[in-house]
């Protein structure tokens, strides 16, 4: 390995990959209740298409592989491609990130595989209002899913909340408690513009729908506040952009993701692979490199190289949400997260 870094002189270690575009939910933050034109089965990389990706980023210094959709967990065979990444061998942790509803029936499959951790999208503890956010979800798989994902051994489980004034912003002492009961890794997630405005949420009370509305990190952590003094803390796994913290006495952490009131731009590390081949440097940005003709014009693992350090040189020194620009051209579904 070189090691690899753009032209900002960020370290590019970690690597975001969508395997599929389908989703079995509809988050009202994420997708449209009819979702969106699916991409045609021919359009989606193969497993193998992937890992020849993968090997060749490898070689120039990606590390870390996290597999996104989508809903991953949709796309049939998943560990088998588990498996395949992990026998790179400079490719020294695989994660996936999911939305928990299929997880307790392939979560052992996926340890075996070689799959380290999970994070998972749970943005309420309330199953009618779990349904309504998720516009079909249920909130008992989800949470056998964690369960069964602790019981594998795919530690630390990570759960990812959403916070969105006057939809949820009122759980937030409810996820922070499992934190100490239960030793759950939550983090509190500022919600992003993406494609556009986020959509409406239909609520179940019968009222208009409302837009989604943002809250801060910064009022998320004043309702803590009652709970007693977060002390900062170490991550308990990855090197994602979240600040942790941690209660007195409990075993699990709080994070904060703030990409909207104190963005992390000036230590990103990743690219994206979105699931039709498409390599994105900057996830709120719509500049994409298709490596998806490469691969299938057998190209060589330096030429690949080649196409990944190309496209590291437009990785942006940071977002525009502050001037009000954000990608237009794919739903957050369809890059990965």
């Amino acid at each position: 390995m070189t090691g690899l870094a753009d032209s900002f002189n960020r370290p590019i270690n970690y690597l975001r990959i969508s395997v599929t575009d389908r989703c079995n939910l509809r988050c009202v933050y994420c997708l449209p209740p009819e979702g969106v034109p699916l991409l045609p089965h021919d359009d989606i990389l193969s497993y193998e298409e992937i890992a020849t990706f993968v090997r060749a980023a490898s070689a120039l210094g990606i590390s870390k592989v996290r597999l996104t959709g989508g809903e991953p967990l949709v796309r049939a065979e998943l560990p088998r491609l588990v498996a395949m990444l992990s026998r790179i061998e400079t490719i020294d942790d695989i994660s996936l990130t999911t939305n928990g509803t299929l997880l307790a029936a392939h979560a052992r499959d996926l340890k075996a595989a070689g799959l380290r951790r999970v994070n998972v999208s749970l943005d309420s503890l309330r199953p009618e209002r779990f349904a309504a956010i998720t516009r079909q979800g249920r909130l008992e798989q989800v949470l056998q899913g964690i369960e069964k994902a602790r019981e594998c051994g795919l530690e630390p489980v990570k759960v990812n909340v959403v916070v969105m004034e006057g939809i949820n912003d009122d759980e937030v002492l409810d996820f922070a408690r499992l934190s100490i009961t239960d030793g759950w890794h939550v983090r509190f997630i500022e919600l992003m513009p993406f494609g556009g405005d986020n959509p409406p949420l239909a609520h179940s009370t019968g009222r208009a729908p409302s837009p989604l509305r943002f809250v801060p990190a910064e009022r998320i952590m004043r309702l803590l506040e009652g709970m007693g003094k977060l002390q900062p803390s170490l991550p308990p796994a990855g090197n994602g952009p979240a600040r942790y913290y941690r209660f007195r006495g409990s075993k699990g952490t709080i994070g904060f993701i703030t990409p909207v009131s104190e963005h992390f731009c000036f230590n990103c590390n990743r690219l994206r692979l979105t699931a039709d081949g498409k390599l994105r440097p900057c996830l709120l940005s719509d500049l994409e490199v298709d490596v998806r003709q490469h691969l299938r014009q057998g190209a060589s693992v330096e030429a690949l190289g080649q196409v990944i350090t190309e496209a590291i040189k437009d990785k942006p020194r940071q977002h525009q949400l502050a001037q009000g620009r954000t990608a237009k051209g794919r739903k957050m579904s369809q890059v990965g997260g």
